[in-house]
């Protein structure tokens, strides 16, 4: 994998993910176009723009699931463009998913421990014991960070809506991510449960950065430190909440049409 990744000079010194003109065809069909952004070290980024603005190809693109057409990824300083999306987890990009993707008929401790454990090892049985009590000890620490510790022997599908998005985001912590990416996180959520896991994303934010696609615009307005916009496929403008919000560009593609 090492020789695949090349050293990059151009990302700036306070961005740890920067895209520079990254463009996806599908066929005859452009779903993104020349996007250069940056994600911040240890800054909250988060991608939003109305329904078809590339958003979500964009967002597979930076994880490892769509290979760009052309254009460079830059992370951490090396390029990780040609990368599979399991070597993402490796350099330290991990995904949560929209639909939840768990082993609903594991425990909680489980299906963590099973995301500790992909990541570290192939399972033989001459594994050390040590090794297990390790993974053990390691997801268990993940479930306290996300207060799962309590549910840690029920299973995954006895869980409700919001407590399956904190498992989620337990099992991405799994490879101790230095960029966290989280595809709605609070999509289908009560506002007690919204409240909850954006409580759990600025606590995250201490060691980490995060990225992140979120239809709820007063709470992106709320909790992120740089907006990007993206518009039939290209990028509109990145910048600050304030600078969202005065913004004409903005207003009259997209928070101008009632997605508050």
């Amino acid at each position: 994998m090492g020789d695949r990744v090349g050293a990059v000079s151009k990302m700036t010194t306070t961005s740890i993910l920067s895209t520079r003109n990254i463009t996806k065809k599908f066929g005859g069909f452009t779903a993104n176009k020349d996007v250069s952004v940056d994600f911040h070290r240890g800054k909250l980024t988060a991608i939003i723009g109305p329904n078809g603005a590339g958003k979500s190809t964009f967002f597979n693109m930076v994880s490892g699931g769509f290979m760009p057409t052309s254009g460079e990824i830059i992370f951490d300083g090396h390029s990780v463009v040609g990368l599979k999306q399991h070597e993402f987890a490796k350099v330290g990009i991990s995904k949560s998913f929209q639909i939840t993707n768990l082993f609903p008929a594991l425990t909680v401790l489980e299906n963590v421990r099973v995301a500790v454990q992909s990541l570290h090892s192939v399972y033989n049985i001459w594994t050390p014991r040590a090794k297990h009590v390790e993974w053990v000890e390691k997801a268990e620490a993940l479930l306290e960070l996300v207060g799962l510790q309590d549910r840690r022997r029920d299973r995954a599908e006895n869980l409700a809506h919001g407590e399956q998005r904190s498992l989620e985001i337990a099992v991405a912590l799994a490879c101790d991510p230095k960029l966290l990416l989280l595809d709605e996180p609070t999509a289908g959520m009560s506002p007690e449960e919204t409240r909850v896991i954006m409580n759990l994303i600025i606590k995250l934010l201490e060691h980490r950065t995060i990225g992140l696609v979120e239809h709820k615009m007063k709470l992106i307005m709320g909790v992120s430190d740089s907006i990007i916009v993206l518009h039939q496929g290209q990028l509109l403008v990145q910048g600050t909440p304030d600078e969202m919000r005065s913004n004409e560009d903005v207003k009259r593609v997209y928070l101008g049409k009632g997605n508050h």
